[in-house]
């Protein structure tokens, strides 16, 4: 079965790749995905692995070395080194006011019938109060032991 994408390095890819792995100075992901690459290489210099002896090798799954591999072909070696970044910025539902409201709310007194505020009944109160249209009591956790 022919592999779906080859990897072919050049000789300054290649050089970079091998000075990457052999300093101490690279991260351990970059560090893994380097010897990968220079493992997968099917170049006149490589030794052409396939995809399983690398994924063994390496002590990860054929699909990170599939995946490795297609991200070197399709966007070059910068990209397959690095981490790929977000597209969209993440929605941030809980800002400065949200938190203030809801350290008020644990400061209040508890709810009738209870001796003290927990997570939970915070995060249940939080909802019952239209201050977010839904909250995780790890959330609530997190917010509160950030202000501690």
């Amino acid at each position: 079965m022919m592999p779906r994408y080859r990897v072919t390095l050049t000789a300054l890819e290649r050089q970079e790749l091998e000075a990457m792995s052999k300093t101490g100075k690279t991260n351990a992901r970059r560090f893994l995905y380097a010897r990968a690459l220079l493992l997968c290489d099917a170049g006149p210099q490589g030794t052409a692995w396939t995809v399983a002896a690398t994924a063994e090798a390496m002590g990860v799954t054929t699909r990170t070395i599939e995946h490795l591999k297609k991200r070197f072909v399709e966007d070059g070696l910068s990209a397959a080194l690095e981490r790929k970044e977000r597209e969209s910025p993440r929605d941030v539902i809980f800002d400065g006011a949200f938190e203030a409201r809801l350290i008020a709310l644990a400061c209040s007194d508890a709810p009738e019938g209870r001796r003290r505020w927990t997570v939970r009944l915070l995060a249940e109160k939080a909802v019952e109060l239209q201050l977010a249209p839904t909250v995780s009591h790890m959330t609530v956790q997190r917010l509160l032991k950030k202000r501690t």
